[in-house]
């Protein structure tokens, strides 16, 4: 075989795996960035919802402060009802 005619195969050969590796290094950067939008997409989205569940605990942990005293009342009512009742029983 000529060497030249080796040489022509050799870049052939190798002009095709670049070619290959190149669409392959291609399709899988498109598929990270595609991945890497639903990130954010989903990170966006959790952090609405972070925001919606921090207003939610800030007007439980408001109502909680108004509600307490009355609570305190009604447990101890409570507590009250169940010592007379036990008390009863023995």
């Amino acid at each position: 075989m000529n060497d030249f005619l080796k040489m022509d195969v050799f870049f052939v050969v190798s002009t095709i795996a670049v070619v290959v590796v190149a669409l392959l290094l291609s399709y899988a950067i498109y598929k990270a960035i595609r991945i890497l939008r639903k990130v954010e997409e989903i990170s966006d989205s959790v952090s609405q919802e972070t925001a919606l569940i921090r207003g939610d605990i800030e007007e439980a942990r408001l109502a909680a402060r108004r509600e307490g005293y009355r609570l305190a009342g009604v447990v101890k009512g409570a507590r009250l009802f169940a010592e007379r009742m036990i008390k009863r029983k023995r």
